[in-house]
């Protein structure tokens, strides 16, 4: 089974019966690293939390890049493609979530701006066993790009059993799941950091998407804008300079309505809006009407 992580969504696994390409780990807080070109791999482990139906096994793909190079998250932005993962193999899991820690925009050399990360990263995963009373374990294989000047279309690898019990890689595990962004509404009130309003605006030429961002003063807010299908390639949301709300602290954002698939109406769809400062981050859906 192949599945593209463009957009986060429960993976559900599909085993066939001997179909194991790597060999079983024992239970361990991470697997060795897969050494690529630029950068390297590996599983990590946390403690198992819930119980009965609830309970969800932890874990993260770290990903290691060398100083300069870069990958991408879900929705890469201009260029770039984003990871793709196949459980295929594992044994006691149903099916795994992945989560996406919030991403940056960099340049891509060509005058656009790519979404993803850099340096060090762990991408959690949670994963519902079929049988809560017994360990699980992984095997995945990993493919993704890493990019300097150029990209390098990478796989690797993995195999990690889960021992549900904290270790050494916790604090790692922790640390990541606390830079994903959390869930909230258009117009949030009482948070320091939060979307106020979505709307179109159509001057007769060009359709266009205004936000306001509630933000502290002087804190740096970068904002990603995904529509409802993995087909759709939003532009990056800009700050309009000068232009803010009467209340302090509320900026205002803009893109236009480029990068929509063939007979797809922006009317009604359904966006995803994510804002990310250095200390929090969040994540909207935001009707267009």
């Amino acid at each position: 089974m192949r599945v593209s992580l463009a957009y986060s969504l429960m993976i559900t696994i599909v085993a066939a019966a001997g179909a194991v390409f790597i060999p079983v780990a024992e239970a361990q807080d991470a697997s060795p690293w897969d050494e690529e070109s630029h950068g390297a791999t590996r599983l990590i482990a946390g403690a198992t939390r819930g119980a009965g139906d609830s309970t969800r096994a932890r874990a993260g793909i770290e990903i290691r890049l060398e100083p300069g190079w870069k990958t991408y998250w879900r929705y890469p932005g201009d260029s770039g493609v984003p990871p793709t993962l196949d459980f295929a193999g594992s044994e006691n899991v149903k099916s795994v979530i992945m989560l996406w820690p919030a991403p940056e925009a960099f340049a891509d050399g060509a005058g656009g701006a790519s979404i993803g990360y850099h340096g060090n990263v762990v991408l959690p995963l949670q994963i519902i066993p079929n049988d809560a009373a017994k360990p699980s374990s992984l095997q995945v294989k990993l493919g993704y790009a890493v990019c300097g000047k150029l990209c390098v279309p990478t796989e690797a690898h993995l195999a990690l059993t889960l021992s549900g019990k904290p270790g050494a890689q916790e604090p790692a595990l922790v640390a990541a799941e606390a830079r994903v962004p959390r869930h909230a509404t258009v117009g949030e009130k009482g948070a320091s950091l939060a979307v106020a309003s979505v709307h179109r605006e159509n001057d007769g030429k060009h359709a266009r998407v205004v936000l306001l961002v509630k933000a502290p003063e002087g804190v740096p807010v970068s904002i990603f804008a995904e529509g409802p299908t993995p087909e759709w390639a939003l532009p990056l949301p800009q700050p309009e300079n000068g232009v803010a709300d009467s209340a302090k602290g509320t900026r205002r954002y803009a893109f236009e309505l480029d990068g929509l698939p063939p007979g797809a109406s922006a009317e009604g769809a359904t966006l995803k809006i994510t804002a990310v400062s250095p200390s929090d981050a969040i994540e909207v859906e935001a009707r267009l009407d």
